[in-house]
């Protein structure tokens, strides 16, 4: 039969298979080619930030880490000599161990109560948009303001927290000068200060759960206890994985409050954190080199643990 005398119902068909084996490996040509401009268009401005302000100063930091450079010498190149120094650095390893116990206590306890307090202000109460307004204030709020009231709150004398204790017949307790208390005071003030996205992004998870999973648990007698462990916390992990991974990081990158609450090394260095001792070392005692390299230390363990972090995705997050 000839290409001729083929059916007219014939010809569509082969028209598409035709235009399908020329489209194989090309570039896609007509409305999908223009999308795919418009896609590469709006993402230029974040992709040409990435590598002008992050990629560039990341390489920068690992050549300086390779030097000894005080900021008025030229630099002298010195290889991993900076990276050997600090393992060997008593001062680097307490800036990691109070960092590390910032990481493990803040995070947690920062997602506990924001779940619940999220669970809370997701009740239909009067005059709940303001209730949440109000918990959301401290994360506009500067960090420095913030701590400058935290301090007066730890004050040995006269302050908020100890009057409160003095009033319960309890002794009042030197908070950010005892080196017990330091660290967990700062905690708890770092907690209270991030509460808020944590309760405003686990309010948005809660609020977009289908409530007809609710209706079928309670129809098979589900109680209270079971619709929350079954229903909400399942269908909530996407919100407590993004939570998760953003308290992480932070944890690692706290500086403000450690600056202005306790002032580390006076009179000890109970709340020395890695980004301080790097704030320090380049900047107070001008060795660029040596903070060159703690920071890409800092950096590779914010890496390490984010990708177990989103590796770990796989076996808890659900998502619907």
């Amino acid at each position: 039969m000839t290409r001729a005398a083929l059916p007219a119902v014939d010809r569509p068909a082969r028209r598409i298979v035709r235009v399908g084996r020329v489209g194989l490996g090309r570039r896609p040509s007509g409305p999908l080619a223009g999308e795919e401009r418009w896609a590469w268009l709006f993402l230029a401005p974040t992709l040409l930030g990435l590598a002008v302000l992050s990629a560039g100063p990341i390489l920068a930091a690992f050549a300086i880490a390779l030097t000894k450079w005080d900021l008025l010498t030229a630099p002298a190149f010195v290889g991993l000599d900076n990276f050997t120094a600090l393992l060997r650095d008593a001062h680097f390893a307490t800036a990691l161990r109070n960092t590390s116990f910032y990481t493990v206590t803040s995070v947690p306890l920062g997602l506990v109560l924001g779940l619940g307090l999220a669970l809370a202000l997701n009740e239909r109460v009067r005059g709940m948009t303001w209730i949440r307004t109000a918990y959301f204030l401290p994360v506009v709020t500067s960090t420095t303001a913030i701590a400058l009231v935290w301090l007066w709150i730890y004050s040995p004398q006269g302050g908020l927290l100890n009057q409160g204790l003095t009033a319960i017949g309890l002794p009042p307790q030197r908070w950010i000068a005892d080196p017990f208390w330091a660290m967990p005071a700062i905690v708890v003030m770092s907690v209270w200060q991030g509460l808020g996205i944590t309760v405003i992004v686990f309010l948005a998870g809660l609020q977009g759960i289908p409530t007809e999973y609710y209706d079928a648990a309670a129809v098979d007698g589900a109680g209270r206890w079971a619709r929350f462990r079954n229903v909400t916390l399942p269908l909530l992990t996407p919100s407590v994985f993004f939570t998760g991974i953003l308290a992480l990081i932070s944890s690692f990158q706290v500086f403000d409050q450690v600056y202005v609450l306790a002032r580390p090394g006076k009179p000890t260095d109970a709340t020395a954190t890695l980004v301080y001792f790097i704030y320090e070392n380049g900047f107070k005692n001008f060795k660029m080199g040596y903070a060159a390299a703690a920071s890409w230390i800092l950096f590779l363990i914010v890496a390490v643990l984010t990708a177990i972090y989103f590796r770990s995705q796989r076996r808890w997050v659900h998502y619907q």
